[in-house]
C-alpha cells in the first residue's frame, strides 16, 4: 500500500485551497497519501479513524485536524457513514510569501506550524467555533475568505484545547523506499489486526528476513513490531469501549485478543488505566 503523493494547485484567483465535501461517496476515500501543505480537517459529526504516520486513534463526535507538511495520512472519514460535512483547508508554508510568517505579528502562527508537524487535534469550544468559521468561509469571496484564514490559524494558534499526536511521518523527504516498506506493514496490519497477524507474513510483506524485518522495523519507529500490532488493537478497543453494550471480553475479541488476561495488561500498559476504567473516563486519543 503506497502512499500516493497528492498534488494540490489553488484554484484561480485562490491562494489556497478550501473544500467541502457531504457525501459519503466524497468522504470515504481510504487511500494513504501526502501532500507538503499544510491541512486542516473540520468533521462536523460522527465518529471516525485517525491513521497519521505511526499514529492511531479514534474521534467520538467529529473532529478538527491540523497536519505538518508530508505527514502520510488516511482520509479521516473513512469509517465514517452517517450524514456528516467534511472541510478540508490546504495551503503552503510560504502561500502568503517567503518572509510573511516572519513578521512578528505571526510569531504565534509560526509556532502553531512547528506544533503541526507532529499533527494537532483541536476540541472543545475551539473545535466548535472554528468549525463554523470554516462553514461561513465556503460563502465568501476571495478576499474575505483570506481574511478568514488568518483568523482561523490566530485562534487555533492561541488555543489550549488541542492534542498532539507526535506522529512520526518516517522521513517520507528522505527516503521513498522506507515510505514504501512503512505503508505495506500497515496495510498488513489494518488489514488483519481482528484475526492473526503474523511476524513472518509482515516482513514478507518487505521481502526480508524475520530478524532483518525486526531491526528495520524497531529503526523506524522506535517500538517492536508486536508493540505496534499491540497498539493498534487496543486503539481500536478503545472505540469499541465507547460502546455500553459491549462486554470488555467481547471488546478483547473484536480487538484481536483472543486471552481477556492479556488484554487487560496490555491495555493498562498502554493507557494507563484499565479497561473498565477508561470505559468510566472515556479517553478520545491514544498514541
Amino acid at each position: 500500500m503506497k502512499a500516493v503523493l497528492e498534488k494540490i494547485e489553488p484554484v484561480f484567483g485562490n491562494s489556497f485551497t478550501i473544500r467541502r465535501f457531504d457525501q459519503a461517496p466524497d468522504c470515504n476515500k481510504p487511500s494513504w497519501h501526502f501532500h507538503p501543505e499544510y491541512e486542516i480537517v473540520y468533521i462536523s459529526n460522527g465518529r471516525g479513524k485517525r491513521h497519521i504516520g505511526d499514529h492511531i486513534s479514534y474521534f467520538e463526535d467529529g473532529d478538527l485536524i491540523f497536519l505538518g507538511p508530508n505527514l502520510p495520512h488516511f482520509g479521516f472519514a473513512e469509517e465514517l457513514y452517517e450524514a456528516h460535512t467534511e472541510i478540508v483547508v490546504q495551503m503552503k508554508e510560504d502561500f502568503l510569501g517567503e518572509a510573511f510568517l516572519q513578521k512578528p505579528e505571526m510569531a504565534a502562527i509560526q509556532q502553531l506550524f512547528q506544533r503541526s508537524r507532529q499533527g494537532l487535534s483541536f476540541v472543545g469550544e475551539t473545535r466548535r467555533r472554528v468549525g463554523r468559521r470554516l462553514e461561513e468561509m465556503m460563502q465568501m469571496g476571495h478576499f474575505d475568505r483570506l481574511l478568514a484564514l488568518l483568523s482561523v490559524l490566530q485562534e487555533l494558534a492561541h488555543s489550549e484545547e488541542y492534542e498532539m499526536f507526535h506522529a512520526n511521518g518516517f522521513a517520507v523527504e528522505v527516503n521513498a523506499q522506507d515510505q514504501y516498506r512503512m505503508e505495506s506493514v500497515f496495510g498488513y496490519v489494518g488489514d488483519n489486526f481482528q484475526q492473526d497477524v503474523s511476524l513472518e507474513e509482515a516482513a514478507r510483506q518487505v521481502s526480508m528476513t524475520v530478524p532483518a524485518f525486526c531491526r528495520y522495523f524497531k529503526k523506524l519507529t522506535r517500538k517492536t513490531f508486536s508493540q505496534f500490532v499491540n497498539e493498534f488493537r487496543i486503539a481500536h478497543a478503545c472505540r469499541l469501549l465507547a460502546d455500553d453494550s459491549l462486554t470488555i471480553a467481547g471488546v478483547s475479541f473484536e480487538s484481536g485478543f483472543n486471552n481477556l488476561s492479556h488484554f487487560n495488561r496490555q491495555f493498562k500498559s498502554i493507557t494507563g488505566l484499565s479497561p473498565r476504567e477508561y470505559r468510566k473516563n472515556i479517553k478520545k486519543v491514544v498514541s
